[in-house]
């Protein structure tokens, strides 16, 4: 212990870099815990001032789609039921509803697609909202809603529902966002209803309350109180939360990953410069143990004191992060972090398992170290390439190549698992045979300078050549950086890219009318459109109740611009009680082609449905898809989504034209946002990190080579002459790993494409995009030129005298 105290005091410098990979590490895995750990946005506003509610059932967790409605013989027992309950005011169905005030043309606000605003009168007391002036509506034109809009008492307006515009005079307003209608009017504009909310009487007890609602209720639904209630956020909210926590891990895991190559990656460094110190422990007496112990006791000081750090670092941390990924769409509106002491204890010792992963490989090479070897040792590495280091590095390679294999053929939802796989496995790999391929690479690199006058090529060449362990140091974490980039970078956008290329190559149209600033387009605005509608429903279909994401159209209009035949929807034609499905659709009817299923309706209704047809995924890109007047009868609430417009342009209210190819971009516009922002944060993340490696590898290479560049100005080089030799040397070192790394994302990404392809059935080509790699490579050039040239010159500024041969920092 005293002996690895000593060291750590003498040789600070060379733990920087490992001391700031793991206090990064241990702040971004504190941080992680505490967002996953966090709940959501908490109960939803609407149901805040209700303490027991009834809902349908759960979202679902693989489509966040809201559970099947009640059927309305249900809803009108469970109404009555319910209301009989003892301590029980009133209980509520709430039905909800597409709403927006329009002034003029323009529709006020900006409403989410799924937003449904509009309301019956009765579920404003489920928040609870109030009037603040005027009194509620009591016939089918009257609205009260919200007082921010600045409409007043008496006024009248103009409302947008999914039939189209109707005229309302403002009733009242109340203090919270919504439009509310009588219940009447309400229960003619909405679909099924999923919740029931129960207001008790003054004094009830809503335990109480809720036992006797679950003996109504029984395997109907369930019953929600407290902080149950916050079930009921949207299905929005919890996609966004999956979302976000996919990122968080996404970054747990690249930042454990590069943790331990950082780490691993300097402590191998440190051993090679310290070989002859090793070599006189051994020599007075120490064991390989001893050494072993050591290294060990020096990478856990130093992931201690770190992780201590890091920890701290993160706990504060973690609000504005929180604050980030809020903005940033990664979680709901409405999140707040919930800070957990044991989360920091477990992150804290997580970091020093890390640290202990990263510094174990370097401790066992020390101890192999014997006295003789070390102090005989020249500056040429004899034995650069061990047989453990080459059979660990080629299984790393065929991970890498296998899992690069398996993408091809993946599913959609597991290419990015092995495109991981293969990224980690070639990029160790790589980095443990680069002592085989530094030497190849430099003759190759320094081949058509070896005419040029001057000794900096010479230097350059031999210097490199002499010291291939120092070199591949160096190199590998330059490969680890633009790996990851163009990994990251380049798969993201090209997925992107061949998704909205997927859409726009199955659509023949001269437009597409898009919805701007509302949720969706009414029916009177696309009677207005000659074209191809789009209404998005969801079905539940079977005994299961599996929630099928589904659209309405007019069947010849649609296979017209789809370039179907008549054939494949000639079924929705002749009748009302057909679906035609994808094959990947399929599975969620459980049955096969002609038979019918039960379907459950966004009305609460069920009605047996015929599968009619079952098309290949590449020619019906919905996964299922029945007639428009179907979807209508039981969704009275359905927006369309979008028109592929044939007929000549109309102007559209609430609506704005664009082209086709631009729909197929913007129908994913806000994941890929989200992508965008995540690229760019796993970027940074992983650049930043490798950066310090850099940093750190290039620091302690250059301040072990001081007495070597004392010598070359004692022998007549200018210290222009030295400092451009160190230049040149880590231009070539980030040019090296520069290549290697681009070469390690080739086989992944080439995995990737031909999944893509296979899955989409279409050719797909590989989208670089530029600007981030070439910035990453050149932000990587500086720092390296910075972390050698810089503590060069400052070495060579000192008064001249003997070579310092010392070999502390």
């Amino acid at each position: 212990m005293k002996t690895a105290l000593a060291f750590l005091r003498e040789r600070r410098t060379a733990f920087v870099g490992s001391f700031t990979a793991l206090c990064l590490g241990a702040a971004i895995l504190t941080m992680s815990a505490l967002i996953l750990l966090s709940g959501g946005s908490g109960v939803p506003e609407r149901y805040a001032g209700t303490a027991v509610l009834v809902q349908s059932g759960p979202l679902d967790p693989a489509t966040f789609q809201e559970a099947a409605p009640f059927a309305p013989e249900d809803v009108r027992r469970l109404t009555r039921d319910l209301a009989a309950v003892p301590g029980v005011h009133a209980a509520v169905p709430d039905r909800s509803f597409y709403a927006q005030a329009v002034d003029g043309a323009r529709p006020l606000g900006e409403q989410r697609t799924g937003d449904r605003l509009g309301h019956g009168w009765s579920s404003a007391a489920l928040a609870p909202y109030r009037l603040t002036s005027g009194r509620a509506p009591q016939t089918a034109d009257e609205v009260a809603l919200d007082r921010s809009l600045g409409l007043a008492t008496g006024a009248r307006t103009t409302l947008l529902t999914a039939d189209g515009p109707a005229p309302f005079t403002v009733s009242g307003t109340v203090d919270g966002p919504g439009y509310y209608l009588t219940d009447a009017r309400a229960g003619e504009l909405s679909a099924g209803v999923r919740v029931i909310g129960l207001r008790l009487e003054a004094g009830a007890d809503a335990a109480a309350v809720a036992a006797g609602a679950g003996r109504v209720v029984g395997d109907g639904g369930r019953v929600l109180s407290g902080a149950g209630r916050a079930d009921l956020a949207p299905g929005e909210d919890e996609e966004i939360r999956w979302i976000g926590g996919q990122v968080v891990s996404a970054m747990t895991g690249l930042s454990a990953f590069v943790t331990v190559f950082v780490v691993s990656s300097a402590f191998a460094f440190t051993v090679l410069r310290r070989r002859r110190e090793f070599g006189l422990l051994r020599t007075i007496g120490a064991t390989p143990r001893q050494v072993r112990r050591t290294v060990s006791v020096e990478g856990l000081v130093v992931g201690a004191l770190a992780a201590a750090v890091g920890t701290l670092l993160g706990t504060a941390g973690v609000p504005v992060l929180g604050d980030v990924l809020v903005d940033a769409g990664f979680q709901p509106r409405g999140f707040a972090v919930q800070q957990r002491p044991w989360v920091s204890v477990l992150a804290f010792l997580a970091g020093v398992a890390i640290a202990f992963a990263g510094v174990w490989t370097a401790s066992r090479r020390a101890a192999r170290i014997g006295p003789m070897e070390a102090l005989r040792e020249a500056a040429v590495d004899d034995r650069p390439l061990t047989r453990w280091r080459r059979i660990t590095g080629l299984a790393f390679v065929a991970l890498g190549v296998g899992a690069a294999v398996a993408t091809a053929s993946a599913a959609p939802a597991d290419m990015i698992v092995f495109a991981l796989v293969t990224a980690v496995g070639l990029i160790t790999g790589t980095a443990l045979l680069m002592p085989a391929f530094v030497p190849p690479l430099v003759r190759l690199a320094t081949r058509p300078f070896r005419g040029a006058r001057g000794a900096t090529v010479v230097l350059v060449r031999a210097g490199m050549l002499a010291a291939v362990r120092r070199t591949s140091s160096t190199v590998a974490p330059v490969l680890a950086t633009v790996a990851f980039t163009v990994l990251i970078t380049v798969n993201t956008a090209t997925t992107a890219q061949s998704y909205a290329d997927r859409d726009v190559a199955s659509v023949s149209a001269a437009a597409t009318v898009v919805p701007d600033r509302t949720p969706g387009l009414t029916d009177a605005e696309v009677r207005r459109i000659t074209g191809s509608p789009i209404v998005p429903t969801v079905l539940y279909a079977g005994s299961a109740r599996t929630p099928v994401e589904a659209v309405g159209v007019e069947p010849a209009a649609y296979a017209a611009v789809h370039g179907l035949s008549d054939d494949d929807l000639a079924a929705l034609k002749q009748g009302e009680g057909a679906v035609v499905v994808s094959r990947s659709g399929l599975a969620a009817f459980g049955a096969r082609a002609g038979a019918s299923v039960p379907v459950t309706f966004e009305d609460g209704t069920t009605r047996p449905l015929r599968i009619a047809a079952v098309l290949d995924d590449r020619d019906l890109p919905h996964a299922a898809v029945l007639t428009r007047a179907l979807v209508r009868a039981h969704d009275p609430a359905a927006l369309t989504a979008a028109v592929h417009r044939t007929g000549p342009p109309v102007e559209v209210r609430g609506g704005r034209e664009i082209t086709v190819e631009e729909f197929g971009g913007r129908d994913a516009a806000a994941e890929d946002r989200l992508v965008r922002v995540f690229t760019l944060l796993l970027v940074a993340l992983s650049a930043g990190y490798t950066g310090i490696a850099v940093a750190g590898t290039l620091l302690m290479s250059t301040a072990d080579r001081v007495p070597d560049l004392r010598i070359l100005r004692r022998s007549g080089a200018t210290a222009r002459q030295v400092l451009g030799a160190l230049a040149a040397e880590s231009a070539l070192v980030v040019a090296i790993g520069t290549v290697l790394g681009a070469l390690v994302a080739v086989p992944s990404l080439l995995g990737i494409r031909a999944g893509l392809s296979g899955t989409l059935g279409i050719p797909v080509a590989l989208v670089v995009p530029w600007p981030p790699i070439l910035a990453t490579v050149a932000a990587t050039l500086l720092l390296a030129l910075l972390a050698t040239v810089l503590p060069a010159a400052r070495s060579l500024r000192t008064k001249e005298g003997a070579p310092d041969l010392r070999t502390t920092d």
